[in-house]
């Protein structure tokens, strides 16, 4: 609160509340944290995506029409952007186990377009760190772009994880694995702002100077518009609150993994599903998630709720199922994104304690079928 307090009352007596060094410190910050050249602090982290795919489009890298694949059991934000510019989603199932898109789904799908007698024009890979954990697989990665399929990285809830291998810039860091990420500081985020915020992170220059231009009206100096752009700058005071938060990153990612190993060792019931934890990466777990048979879910969080435990659900309607996709990309029942959309649960795991972690974990020892 302290060193919130007076971050603050910097940026109110500083006088300068945009494009200022707040927002020129916290890129640098947070692109020597992912291990990345360029960082640019914009609006969300929808606006994040979206930037991207926009800047790949004026830098001629994707065209109306073109395809991207994306995780059929992602948020929303990962897929509106891809239908805003006439692109066409592609939606991959998530592996069971790490609950993230299916890297091998993706690849037998290409092998089926490519059969195909009408086959989309796959250029863009939108991949998403679901709940903290890295999604990447070096060999598939690389099969990718020799296959001209360039990848970006959905950041939003894995900030300061490590991938089992390295991604194309040398670094096991998500946000640094492929060619772009965006990254969300949405309250809730493992880094959240004090209101909302987001960044794009690249080891491009071209897509840095064009996400830059873009996310301030289309501009590369003052009253010279190259593009007809946005308005999509971070706040200078979320800013310097992010940069308080960031240099706390470290402490909340132990102290998540510290829950998360708790819950794994004191959860005892046959009728739920841990998520795993996967030694060779580091999670930073956004969300705890675990799986109940859907018969029983409603039920379970009811009887949490009256012993004073909130749960939540992440996502209880897979993209492809909203109501403003459904007609064109549904139904689709039985899917693997279905079925987690229908037993998932997360657990709390920010700001939870050893003594609220074991009292969870009890309660749901103790439910009863």
């Amino acid at each position: 609160m302290a060193e919130l307090e007076a971050a603050a009352s910097n940026v109110i007596r500083s006088g300068c509340y945009l494009h200022g060094p707040e927002t020129k410190a916290f890129e640098e910050e947070l692109a020597a944290q992912c291990g990345s050249k360029y960082a640019i602090g914009v609006s969300n982290g929808l606006d994040a995506l979206r930037l991207i795919l926009r800047s790949y489009i004026e830098l001629g890298r994707l065209h109306k029409g073109d395809a991207v694949m994306v995780a059929a059991n992602t948020f929303i934000a990962t897929v509106l952007p891809i239908t805003e510019f006439g692109l066409i989603p592609v939606f991959v199932e998530p592996d069971p186990d790490t609950m993230n898109f299916s890297w091998s789904e993706a690849l037998r799908i290409l092998n089926e377009n490519d059969a195909s007698d009408a086959p989309l024009d796959i250029r863009c890979a939108m991949i998403t760190h679901l709940y903290g954990t890295p999604c990447w697989d070096s060999k598939a990665a690389i099969e990718f772009r020799r296959r001209g399929i360039f990848i970006v990285e959905d950041n939003a809830q894995a900030i300061g994880a490590q991938a089992a291998e390295s991604g194309f810039n040398g670094v096991r860091s998500t946000g640094n694995l492929a060619d772009a990420s965006a990254i969300s500081f949405y309250p809730t985020k493992n880094i959240g702002g004090l209101g909302d915020g987001g960044a794009v992170l690249t080891n491009d220059v071209h897509l840095a100077d064009t996400v830059k231009a873009l996310a301030n009206y289309g501009t590369d100096r003052r009253y010279h518009n190259l593009y007809a752009g946005y308005n999509c700058r971070l706040d200078e005071i979320q800013a310097a609150f992010l940069r308080v938060k960031l240099h706390h990153l470290q402490e909340e990612i132990d102290r998540r993994n510290h829950i998360a190993a708790l819950y794994a060792k004191e959860i005892k019931n046959d009728f739920v599903t841990l998520p795993q934890i996967f030694p060779n990466m580091v999670q930073v777990w956004h969300q705890y998630v675990i799986c109940v048979s859907p018969e029983i879910r409603d039920r379970l969080r009811v009887y949490l709720d009256e012993n004073g435990v909130k749960t939540d659900i992440h996502y209880p309607v897979p993209p492809y199922l909203q109501p403003c996709y459904a007609e064109e990309y549904g139904p689709k029942e039985n899917t693997v994104a279905s079925v987690l959309a229908k037993s998932c649960i997360s657990l709390p795991i920010a700001n939870v304690t050893d003594e609220d972690a074991v009292k969870i974990a009890s309660l749901i020892n103790d439910f009863a079928l």
